[in-house]
């Protein structure tokens, strides 16, 4: 019916070679546009219009990058090219040139998204999206959360909660026999338990933790799929989750601010963030001013989410990989129990304070060699803001997507860098985290490192801390089971299957 009312109006067949001749004009367009701005970089002769290089990326991403990484090693630029869902994309594995697109995050040069589509997907009120003074006045008012006495406060949170979860494992492990578990979701529920307690302590209810980990979720899934933003689509539901999460979020804001004026004991992130805040909120008031910028809950729980988003899944990555290096490298596990031991007994009674971490330093040194060896975020990505000259010999066009990955930069200037060595960050005399401090971009470089890599390493060394001390392990090897997948952040392929058993003659209750 509606085709022959068409038809009453326009000849479709007439039509017929207008609509084809139309369709080659675009694809020509967009292949020439392509070319031009690739200029001398590898990359595919043609793409697909429109959509080019995405449906390989969506199905195996591990491949996708793979290639990608190959063309910019064998063509020596550092550089490669492809094209995304109508962008052109830049990917550099170079070290140096991705330190110049770090040192370069401003309004006239490039912009971090942390997601191709993250404008979208994580809101307006997000650290990530913010440049100069602005930026700096917001990253001062997060140093207090990261202070020894802030980080001793998480360190006693996380220990419990790395404890209920380890008992967890062995009672299923038990449970079922004795086979084998994988650990990626059990070590992804157990971070996000942990984040969301050490970040919204007791403002997060029960109920509102249920609802927040059925949201994250959907986040993720989010994260890996097609960014079709329509009503019923994964990348829809998640931008609906991201919104729900940042309400809630800033719900705990306000209590916590509400207890803070109160002279309350800082019980969690948000608390040492919200002591100062409300002082400032409070001195402005006096003078008749506004509120100071960054102090509005909402916009402090979009803040708070993007650490949660941080923390989360590059924690599970991380975690999954120690598990998986302890027990391919049994001399490591050996020096990693030998020192906890030497400083803390399960028989205790004590939690591990914050003081014996920092003497743990062999575990410190397998820690860093974990995400060097694996860095769970492996690309960083930024938009072109204006063209940029990124060598003498190529300029990257304006709107390119730029993705330096810091996956490369690990494997470049370290000694046998395909060996997983944490004597390369313990030894006195190799000291390659200063001599090679420019290649380990983990946790990034520039004005957006990453401000919380403290609390980061001391979770992965608490963790193994506790899991070497209580817990025999063993992997169950299959073929390609270390093969990294996306998850969104690198993990096992076979997501660290491994035999539990309890090690310790008592757990531990603290």
């Amino acid at each position: 019916m509606v085709v022959e009312s068409l038809a009453g109006f326009v000849d479709l067949h007439a039509a017929a070679p207008f609509v084809a001749a139309a369709l080659a004009f675009y694809f020509l367009v967009e292949q020439l546009s392509y070319h031009r701005k690739k200029g001398p970089l590898p990359g595919p002769p043609l793409v697909v219009p429109f959509l080019g290089s995405v449906a390989q990326m969506i199905r195996d991403p591990t491949a996708f990058w793979d290639a990608q990484a190959a063309r910019a090693r064998k063509s020596g630029v550092g550089l490669a090219a492809d094209f995304l869902i109508g962008r052109f994309v830049v990917f550099i594995r170079d070290s140096e040139l991705s330190h110049r697109i770090f040192a370069n995050v401003r309004p006239d040069a490039f912009h971090l998204i942390g997601h191709p589509f993250g404008k979208k997907l994580f809101g307006d009120h997000n650290l990530i999206y913010m440049f100069g003074e602005d930026h700096k006045d917001l990253r001062r008012r997060i140093v207090p959360n990261f202070t020894p006495r802030a980080l001793s406060t998480y360190t006693a949170i996380q220990q419990r909660v790395i404890l209920a979860h380890l008992r967890r494992w062995l009672d299923q492990s038990s449970a079922n026999g004795g086979k084998a578990v994988p650990i990626r979701v059990p070590c992804r529920d157990m971070n996000l338990e942990t984040s969301q307690t050490v970040f919204a302590g007791p403002y997060l209810k029960k109920e509102a933790r249920e609802r927040f980990e059925k949201d994250y979720n959907l986040f993720n899934v989010g994260l890996m799929a097609l960014p079709v933003d329509l009503p019923g689509f994964a990348f829809r539901r998640a931008r609906e989750a991201v919104s729900r999460l940042v309400r809630t979020l800033g719900f705990c804001v306000r209590e916590s601010k509400a207890r803070m004026r109160t002279g309350g004991e800082p019980e969690c992130l948000m608390d040492y963030w919200m002591q100062e805040t409300v002082w400032e909120i409070d001195e402005a008031k006096k003078v008749g001013l506004p509120p100071p910028a960054h102090t509005d809950d909402e916009e402090l729980g979009g803040f708070i989410f993007d650490f949660l988003f941080a923390a989360q899944d590059a924690s599970t990555s991380s975690l999954c990989w120690a598990v998986s290096a302890l027990d391919s490298h049994p001399d490591v596990l050996a020096r990693v129990r030998a020192e906890v031991s030497s400083l803390w007994s399960p028989d205790s009674g004590e939690p591990i304070t914050a003081e014996k971490i920092a003497e743990m330093k062999y575990t410190q040194a397998v820690a860093r060699e974990v995400v060097r060896y694996r860095p769970p975020a492996t690309l960083v990505p930024h938009i072109a803001g204006e063209e940029f000259q990124l060598t003498e010999w190529y300029t990257i066009p304006k709107g390119a997507i730029v993705f330096p990955s810091v996956y490369e930069s690990s494997f470049q200037g370290f000694p046998d860098p395909d060996s997983f060595d944490p004597d390369r960050f313990f030894s006195d005399v190799r000291r390659e985290d200063v001599v090679y401090k420019r290649n380990f971009l983990a946790f990034g470089a520039g004005a957006h490192q990453c401000v919380g890599q403290r609390y980061a390493l001391n979770h992965l060394v608490l963790f193994m801390a506790l899991f070497v001390s209580l817990v025999d392990f063993r992997r169950d090897r299959t073929d390609g089971c270390d093969e990294p997948v996306y998850m969104p952040t690198i993990v096992p392929k076979d997501s660290c299957s491994v035999y539990l058993k309890q090690r310790c003659a008592k757990f531990p209750s603290f």
